[in-house]
């Protein structure tokens, strides 16, 4: 989490920038009462990565509705990580790291019990997806990254 907290959204690489934009789309998008997937649907086809986007759905419709505590995200145009967007990208990091315990743990803090292997499970298959849409995830475990990546 510290490594994305309060730092400039173009510190992000390629991937963790469009997890940050997914993020901030889909709640924009459900706080205004319209379909989340529907919004978010041309910019995940636009990247090859719409297979990814029902796990997706189900990760932050979870967390939306099971969290313990309002999560706030930043709105689109803001250039800064939120403190809540640090913790939600550290999260996708410890995914796609394979820390899946960490994250359990971190979101047994945040969402009601019952919910957090289910969390946890979306996370894993959107994150998989999102690999094999040819994202580099390795990118989030880095942190905040200095250069811009040519690659997704």
């Amino acid at each position: 989490m510290y490594a994305f907290i309060d730092r400039p959204v173009d510190s992000l690489g390629n991937s963790g920038r469009f997890l940050l934009w997914a993020m901030r789309g889909w709640v924009c998008a459900a706080e205004r009462g319209q379909c989340p997937p529907q919004r978010l649907h041309r910019g995940f086809v636009a990247v090859n990565a719409a297979g990814a986007l029902p796990d997706f759905h189900v990760a932050m419709a979870l967390i939306g509705s099971d969290a313990v505590e309002t999560l706030l995200l930043a709105p689109m145009p803001c250039l800064q990580i939120s403190e809540d967007e640090a913790i939600l990208l550290g999260l996708w990091r410890d995914i796609s790291l394979g820390d899946v315990a960490n994250a359990r743990r971190a979101l047994a803090l945040m969402a009601e019990g019952d919910s957090v292997g289910s969390i946890a499970k979306a996370m894993g298959a959107a994150i998989d997806r999102l690999v094999a849409a040819g994202f580099d995830m390795s990118a989030l475990a880095a942190g905040a990254m200095t250069h811009q990546e040519s690659s997704k």
